[in-house]
């Protein structure tokens, strides 16, 4: 049996399969779970989320299935703000253990 040669990847799984923009696509993923969670556990139904947030019930319906190319970071942070949640960005120069770029934890 022969072995294929493994390349190491990156903390980043959306970089690793060649997205251009996948450290947007990435920070959009977590604010999105994080919505997600808040209207499952609020039982609110995709027509309450866009009253509530000021989405259209297409955009929320988006954000559901993580449809998220036409949703901008901006507009989920508003919506999170909408829904009662402190959404903080925080900007530190790149070091050794955190190279440059984006990270969002919720």
């Amino acid at each position: 049996m022969t072995r294929k040669a493994v390349s190491r990847g990156t903390d980043n799984v959306l970089s690793d399969l060649g997205f251009e923009n996948a450290e947007e696509l990435s920070a959009k993923a977590v604010l999105s779970i994080k919505l997600n969670e808040l209207i499952d556990k609020r039982h609110l139904s995709q027509v309450e989320v866009a009253r509530i947030t000021g989405m259209t019930q297409p955009k929320v319906s988006q954000v559901r299935r993580y449809k998220l190319q036409n949703i901008s970071l901006e507009r989920l942070m508003q919506a999170l703000v909408s829904l009662d949640q402190h959404v903080e960005i925080v900007v530190r120069p790149a070091r050794r253990m955190h190279a440059a770029g984006i990270t969002v934890a919720a």
